[in-house]
């Protein structure tokens, strides 16, 4: 299987890999995002005698060592005397590139390395900066990779969000688990904004090569590299889609424990009266624990809770998971479960947990007492017309070839 940069290198004679070499090139990419020799973006394209005039860096910069909602101000990486723009600073405003950053670019190459979720807000910082790029009238190249919890319609869940609740957790409105790759959700945002697809359009994509939809990371053949701090492994990102509602709770996703969003839990929970509430859940082996988190929610304090482990990754869903959990977790803790209403993701207006779930409405079930499987039937459906459109994405990406 070959991810974009590996396309675009093995191509010596590609129009793509050309068109780079002749044209002054910004770069939007993270340490995650290495070639199948494990050679990181910026070193692969140098190799190619491709060299950014500029690079920029996502969420957690460019070697990914902020934590989550951590403002990167002024990103400290090496790249040597290549001036690195990091794209999630204090502000909102951050978190585009202004004009003056894109000034005299010809091509804007973005190479981020995605998990499949709504949430992660990789593609949403790749979407700004090439809608950026086409307001300038430079144009965009993405090198595609996988999705390493597969690309198969049958795996949507989760409803795409209300208008009003549209957020650095989801730009536009898609389903929770998407099943596209990051080039994907691109070229269907630009095609339904009647922006020009191709390599004489405003964006353009190297697919990758070799992917087969139904497959999963760790058929890739290749390492998964962490792309943020708190991703460290597949699995890992298959849990993401459900473990980030927790974001919105005061349970811990076992931040500042070596395996966040396997494990939930809180000091007022009792692991194992939690599993017996919650009986079977399809695809997943759910183990009573304690675990202490060194940082964020109750940090230094011992959690009851739950470890998560996956054992059948094609009937395992996610968001119908957590969702069992946190209402579970609400019953036999009422009096010290908590919604959040801190700011996140620069959002003020609206709880964490709207913004995650999309809709206010399962907030409202949750708070109302409502039974686990009402909150799945309002959330988890996704509607046939997604079965399409992640299906005309696959077709459009071919369209946009660089």
């Amino acid at each position: 299987m070959l991810v974009g940069l590996d396309v675009l290198r093995r191509g010596r004679n590609s129009t793509a890999r050309r068109r780079l070499q002749d044209a002054n090139v910004g770069l939007l990419t993270h340490q995650a995002a290495v070639d199948g020799e494990g050679l990181q973006t910026i070193l692969a394209l140098k190799n190619l005698n491709i060299t950014p005039s500029i690079i920029f860096s996502p969420e957690h910069g460019l070697d990914g060592l902020a934590q989550a909602e951590e403002a990167v101000t002024k990103d400290e990486a090496d790249v040597g005397s290549i001036p690195l723009i990091s794209l999630y600073g204090s502000t909102k405003e951050s978190l585009t590139p202004t004009p003056s950053n894109l000034e005299g670019l010809d091509v804007l190459v973005i190479d981020l390395v995605d998990v499949g979720s709504r949430y992660y807000t990789y593609v949403w910082t790749a979407l700004l900066a090439a809608r950026a790029a086409a307001r300038a009238g430079i144009h965009t190249m993405v090198l595609d990779r996988p999705n390493p919890i597969g690309g198969d319609p049958v795996q949507l869940e989760g409803r795409p969000q209300d208008a009003e609740l549209l957020s650095f957790v989801g730009l536009e409105s898609i389903p929770i688990r998407h099943c596209m790759t990051l080039g994907e959700i691109l070229v269907s945002l630009f095609n339904q904004e009647e922006e020009s697809l191709g390599r004489d359009g405003a964006l353009s994509v190297v697919p990758t090569e070799g992917w087969e939809r139904h497959g999963l990371a760790n058929a890739f053949g290749r390492p998964f590299v962490p792309p943020s701090p708190n991703m460290p492994t597949a699995e890992t990102a298959l849990l993401y889609p459900g473990g980030c509602l927790l974001e919105g709770t005061n349970l811990s996703e076992g931040r500042g424990t070596t395996t966040p969003f396997s494990l939930v839990g809180a000091p007022f929970i009792d692991g194992g009266k939690l599993a017996q509430a919650l009986g079977t859940i399809p695809g997943l082996w759910l183990r009573p624990t304690r675990f202490q988190p060194t940082f964020d929610k109750h940090a230094g304090k011992v959690c009851g809770g739950l470890m998560l482990h996956v054992h059948n990754e094609r009937t395992f869903r996610p968001v119908a998971a957590y969702l069992s959990i946190i209402n579970e977790a609400r019953r036999q803790a009422p009096d010290d479960f908590e919604l959040l209403s801190r700011v996140y993701e620069f959002e003020d207006k609206h709880p964490a947990f709207d913004l995650l779930s999309g809709t206010p409405k399962a907030r409202e079930l949750l708070q109302a007492g409502a039974d686990s499987q009402e909150l799945i039937d309002l959330l988890c459906p996704v509607d046939e017309e997604w079965t399409i459109r992640v299906e005309s994405a696959e077709d459009l990406l071919q369209e946009s070839r660089a």
